[in-house]
């Protein structure tokens, strides 16, 4: 599995603690445009999987039907 590549849930849940750190004014300037580079790679990543899964589930739903 590839450094930046996680599950759904793991990639969910270090965009929640992003968005924590962000509201609690817990990053610096340096380090919030790091964390808001991460984001967009891991809003991606979820993006991508829910649209696989969703294509995935149609097509099954799709061969029953």
């Amino acid at each position: 599995m590839a450094k930046d590549e996680f599950k759904y849930e793991e990639a969910l849940r270090q965009l929640e603690h992003i968005v924590e750190q962000m509201e609690n004014d817990e990053l610096d300037i340096d380090v919030m445009g790091e964390q808001l580079k991460r984001a967009q790679k891991l809003i991606k990543l979820c993006k991508d999987k829910l649209t696989k899964t969703d294509n995935e589930i149609k097509k099954i739903l799709g061969k029953e039907g």
